[in-house]
């Protein structure tokens, strides 16, 4: 396969990934601003541009934190080249030029997905439209994962697709937690207050964790018990452990139709035997905030010894 091919279809699925955390973060932070006053609200639609990563653009455009303002700038806003609709675009110009090794049904499901999504964004998205579009994006998302799973043969191009996936996935979910526990938080005195709390089930809610967290613990909601469950827990297919193990997986697969690994295997092995070594106490001791920087350093370069590994060409 052109290594060319390779990296579309690797950003066609980390693309994927990213307008769907997007749309999660919209949705959890509406739930948490109908619950509070004006100015808590505000905070909290602030939180959620904060951990898209989009506050500087944001700033620069508006001053101030209005659900209708925050969620239009992550969804459509012609100058936010983080937007749901901007990077669905190179989404689907990525499929389009994976064509020849796609399936029908998953060239099928991005095309008509995208053209939804365009038609949805068009105009600006008030409160009454919002939940259609959001679920509409979701929706991308799980066709095109089921036309991938249910159509693709397990060849090297599924191989880079779900790679991309997944490593898509484990940096989401990794800054969204730390952005929960070095930026949202304001102090110290509110760790185990309800603000706390109500926090912690925001990122559940981002992650679609919330459900799975409760059936698996009978605990409490506390820092302890989610860290442990979105960064160590395999039975759920977001946490970072679960990322890293099929991240593993697919780059092995790829491995053995190539006759060769690469860097990006070792620093893979690598990643899973600190995660394994560490534990919940580990991260603790250490530092929440500093296990997740050197998570998602480990994760950036897993991605870029990929593509030196396979030849991408952009």
């Amino acid at each position: 396969m052109l290594g060319r091919t390779a990296n579309a279809l690797f950003w066609m699925f980390r693309y994927l990934e990213r307008v769907d955390n997007t749309a999660r973060m919209i949705d959890a932070g509406l739930r948490m601003a109908l619950t509070r006053d004006l100015v808590t609200s505000e905070e909290e639609w602030r939180s959620v541009i904060v951990a898209a990563g989009q506050s500087a653009q944001y700033e620069r455009r508006h001053s101030s934190y209005t659900g209708v303002q925050a969620w239009n700038f992550m969804l459509r806003e012609r100058d936010n080249a983080s937007s749901v609709l901007a990077v669905f675009g190179r989404l689907r110009d990525n499929a389009r030029q994976a064509r020849n090794v796609v399936t029908s049904e998953l060239w099928e499901a991005v095309n008509e997905s995208w053209m939804l999504i365009r038609d949805l964004l068009a105009k600006p998205v008030g409160e009454q439209r919002l939940g259609d579009v959001l679920h509409a994006v979701r929706q991308a998302g799980m066709l095109t994962h089921g036309a991938i799973i249910g159509t693709m043969p397990r060849d090297e191009a599924f191989h880079f697709a779900r790679a991309g996936t997944f490593i898509e996935r484990a940096d989401n979910v990794a800054r969204l937690l730390d952005i929960k526990y070095y930026l949202l938080l304001p102090s110290l005195n509110y760790v185990g207050s309800s603000l706390d709390t109500g926090q912690w089930d925001s990122v559940l809610r981002a992650v679609s964790g919330d459900r799975a967290y409760r059936w698996l613990n009978t605990a409490r909601i506390d820092a302890r018990g989610i860290v442990e469950f979105l960064v160590f827990d395999t039975r759920f297919p977001r946490s970072l452990a679960y990322c890293h193990t099929a991240l593993r997986d697919h780059l092995d697969a790829i491995a053995r139709i190539h006759g060769r690994e690469g860097a990006s295997h070792a620093l893979m092995r690598e990643a899973i035997q600190t995660l394994d070594e560490t534990g919940v106490e580990g991260v603790f001791e250490r530092g929440l905030h500093e296990f997740l920087v050197a998570f998602l350093a480990f994760n950036s370069s897993i991605g870029l010894a990929v593509a030196e590994d396979y030849r991408f060409l952009a």
